[in-house]
């Protein structure tokens, strides 16, 4: 269930996000969360570059493992404008980060890009849980997947 923290977390992603699209990258932003509520990294998409892989979840993932223990990354919680994709997700997974809490589905996403006339994503949209399915998930929250889906029509419109 989506809280009012999780919601103040997840506008800060998207903001993210609109960054990321305003230095013309995919509109996606991701923070990291500790137990006790401190925000520990944030990140933005940075695909623009031509590596595919410059996910903001994929970078919180790898800087979790190298400066969190395991016992921190289980109780940490990433925020995240869009579901994670299945590299994402397993990355999410294998350094054993907690739950997962985000705007927009990526069933949401695929939906965008056929009504935009955006490429589809050259890799499967799994759910967080068919990639993951130990690790605790909420979301979408309805009214900023909104949000995200005006991000993504900016991106076809440019």
């Amino acid at each position: 269930m989506i809280d009012a923290t999780d919601r103040s977390h997840l506008e800060r992603c998207v903001a993210l996000a609109a960054e990321a699209l305003e230095a013309g990258d995919e509109p996606f932003g991701s923070i990291l969360v500790d137990a006790d509520g401190a925000t520990r990294l944030e990140a933005r998409n940075e695909v623009g570059g031509g590596d595919a892989t410059q996910h903001p979840e994929f970078a919180i993932a790898r800087w979790a493992a190298a400066h969190l223990s395991p016992a921190e990354r289980r109780e940490a919680t990433v925020y995240t404008s869009g579901e994670h994709c299945p590299m994402c997700s397993a990355a999410h997974a294998w350094v054993g980060l907690g739950r997962i809490v985000y705007a927009s589905s990526a069933a949401q996403l695929t939906a965008w890009q056929k009504d935009l006339g955006l490429s589809p994503s050259p890799v499967r949209p799994l759910a967080i849980n068919e990639v993951a399915p130990g690790v605790p998930v909420d979301g979408p929250d309805a009214d900023l997947a909104e949000a995200v889906r005006e991000l993504h029509a900016r991106t076809a419109r440019r």
